[in-house]
Parts: structure tokens; C-alpha cells; sequence
């Protein structure tokens, strides 16, 4: 059986137009692990080199990005975490601190770690600044 490999382009290397990038890789429906794994590996690839992309380049990662979401929700189970012990596990993920918590936040310095062993809550104003630090909707860190 023939499996899917991406080779990891240096992005100078990369086409710059869509037709040129799905002939270096053809985006499709991911239906392996090993197709998974090709799809992660040009989309790492690509990545770093995020706000250098053209439209076309960005429409290609777009694509590849989409294929996997929909593999992911299909075949990843996420565990049961509170908004608080995905905040603990983000900020260790990150190197951060309670007090790099509280910079983020824009707080006092006490706040941050009062959050972390859980003495106040997260408000809704800390949940936007979470999320666009993070990446996450705002949601995820309020119960």
C-alpha cells in the first residue's frame, strides 16, 4: 500500500501560486494515519512562515488546516479539562508564571496567582485577553 509522504520544502523553495503547491503536495481527504501525518508535516512546513504567505499560499494552508479539523474531530478525543486546568496547563505549555499571568491579564501582580489556585475567578474580560494570547475563543476559560 502506497502511503502518503510530504517533503519539507524549505519555504523559499515553496510555489507561490495554488496550482504549483497542490503539484508539490495534493491536498485530500485524510483517511490514514500516515496521510495525517503528511498533512501535519507540509502544514509545519508552511507555519513558520505564516505572515509571509500570499493568497495563494494562505488558501493552500487554509486547506490543509481544514483537513485536519476534520480528521481530528472525527478520530481525536480531548479530555474533560475546567477552564482553570487548561489555563494551568497552557501557561506550563508556555513557560508562564501566576505573575506572567497577572502581565497578561493587565492585573496586579496577586491576581494571576489567586486565579491559578483557584481564590477568584476568571472574569470575561480576562477570558478575551486569554484567548487572543492563546488562540482559543474566549469560552474555553469561563465555566
Amino acid at each position: 500500500m502506497k502511503t502518503a509522504r510530504a517533503t519539507k520544502p524549505a519555504f523559499a523553495d515553496l510555489l507561490d501560486d495554488y496550482a504549483g503547491l497542490c503539484r508539490t503536495f495534493l491536498p485530500r481527504p485524510i483517511r490514514t494515519k500516515a496521510e495525517y501525518a503528511a498533512v501535519v508535516e507540509m502544514a509545519d512546513a508552511m507555519a513558520v512562515h505564516e505572515p509571509d504567505f500570499t493568497r495563494d499560499q494562505e488558501d493552500y494552508f487554509d486547506m490543509l488546516c481544514r483537513l485536519l479539523e476534520v480528521w481530528d474531530r472525527e478520530h481525536v478525543t480531548w479530555p474533560d479539562l475546567t477552564p482553570l486546568d487548561m489555563l494551568k496547563h497552557l501557561l506550563e505549555q508556555h513557560g508562564l508564571s501566576g505573575v506572567d499571568l497577572s502581565r497578561l491579564l493587565g492585573v496586579s501582580s496577586k491576581l494571576g496567582p489567586m486565579i491559578l489556585r483557584g481564590e477568584r475567578s476568571i472574569t470575561v474580560e480576562h477570558a478575551r485577553a486569554l484567548g487572543a494570547h492563546f488562540g482559543l475563543p474566549a469560552g474555553a476559560f469561563i465555566e
